[in-house]
């Protein structure tokens, strides 16, 4: 398989890379201290082209593959984990979901939105809900032609923010041969009985927006359904497939540009009359990471392609996003060592990475459940 990148991805990369540098650095440390949700800088995302990338062209979208948007979580992850956690959340939980299963009137409706200024949330998360994606307690009861939906989600990126429309959530909807049977809905967030609040306080992706979802006798017609009735279980897994790629992308940006932080440093401090990098303890961490990177993106990139072609790529997911977040992990955490103090300092964008890097262990399916998947596919 042919791992070299086409004109247009790489011009995109280029493109992505420039307004990171000129748009989202500068605001990247201030909008984490604060725990700002950048209402201006997303919709510049948007008139970039960022918000529903993969969309068809028809429904107000780029078009584009996997590989292409992937490329973009990258570069976007390589300057500040908040801001790439919001286009990727977008682009594969939050319209990816309406874009695969959605009705020709359900993608007319919201994807032109979705695509240019609006966000959409994606609501599987609960207290009992997350690694057992099938342990939610959220209702959804027909009652005089109409659902009635009751429950509490949480950890739900962009769904509490003045851009968001709504948010696809998972309920259980009646039983099925003695076990619940689950439905996915489309609910906006103008709908009479939700409520949405922001999570703060976060250590990482603090300019990131996570809320908290309630749903008090919110009444739902059929045509809020996504897919068929006791689907939500398989489009809500296969969405999770997907958001892995994008996970992925953002521990190889975040391992990409911790990286870079600490080899500029290392050859600019000097120790015993030398560059920190000409010491051999230095230069071989260095050496580590970068051979680390680079594997990374491998496995991510076949990934991508393989969902390109359309090829069962489940496995390829779930081992490109464990090991990306692994690949973060042991960077950022070689980096700081490279810039000793300097890198604990709030001053240096390395102490975000840090903090940042630490959740990508947990998000779309944590790397314990990540091993379970993958011990499956290879028949344990």
């Amino acid at each position: 398989m042919n791992f070299g990148l086409t004109e247009k991805q790489i011009e995109l990369r280029a493109k992505v890379r420039e307004f990171a540098e000129k748009e989202v650095k500068p605001v990247a440390a201030f909008n984490d201290e604060h725990e700002k949700f950048d209402v201006e800088l997303t919709k510049k995302m948007g008139k970039l082209g960022l918000l529903g990338m993969c969309v068809p062209q028809e429904y107000g979208g780029q078009g584009l593959d996997t590989l292409s948007y992937i490329i973009a979580v990258e570069e976007l992850a390589r300057v500040d984990g908040s801001t790439a956690a919001t286009i990727a959340a977008d682009n594969s939980l939050g319209i990816g979901p309406i874009k695969d299963y959605g009705t020709k009137e359900q993608k007319e409706k919201y994807l032109p939105k979705l695509c240019k200024d609006h966000l959409w949330g994606f609501g599987l998360t609960e207290e009992t809900a997350g690694s057992d994606s099938r342990g939610t307690k959220s209702t959804a009861k027909k009652v005089d032609n109409q659902w009635v939906v009751n429950g509490t989600k949480i950890f739900i990126t962009n769904s509490a923010t003045p851009m968001t429309l709504g948010s696809t959530i998972q309920v259980i909807s009646g039983e099925s041969n003695g076990k619940p049977e689950f439905t996915a809905f489309l609910i906006e967030n103008t709908t009479p009985g939700f409520t949405q609040r922001p999570m703060d306080r976060k250590m990482m992706w603090r300019a990131s927006n996570t809320g908290e979802l309630k749903f008090n006798n919110v009444k739902l017609n059929d045509e809020n359904i996504l897919g068929k009735p006791g689907d939500g279980s398989h489009i809500m897994l296969a969405t999770l497939d997907g958001g892995r790629l994008s996970i992925g992308a953002m521990g190889l940006g975040c391992a990409q540009g911790a990286f870079e932080m600490a080899l500029e440093y290392s050859k600019q401090r000097e120790q015993f009359g030398k560059p920190v990098c000409k010491f051999q303890a230095v230069s071989f961490m260095l050496a580590e990471m970068a051979m680390k990177i680079e594997a990374a993106r491998e496995l991510l990139y076949k990934a991508c392609r393989m969902k390109d072609a359309h090829m069962p790529y489940g496995k390829q997911a779930a081992m490109a996003k464990l090991y990306c977040s692994q690949v973060a992990t042991e960077v950022c955490d070689k980096a700081v060592q490279v810039m000793g103090g300097h890198g604990l300092l709030k001053d240096f964008n390395m102490e975000r990475f840090y903090r940042d890097q630490r959740i990508l262990q947990i998000g779309e399916g944590t790397s314990e459940i990540l091993k379970l998947v993958i011990s499956r596919y290879i028949g344990c």
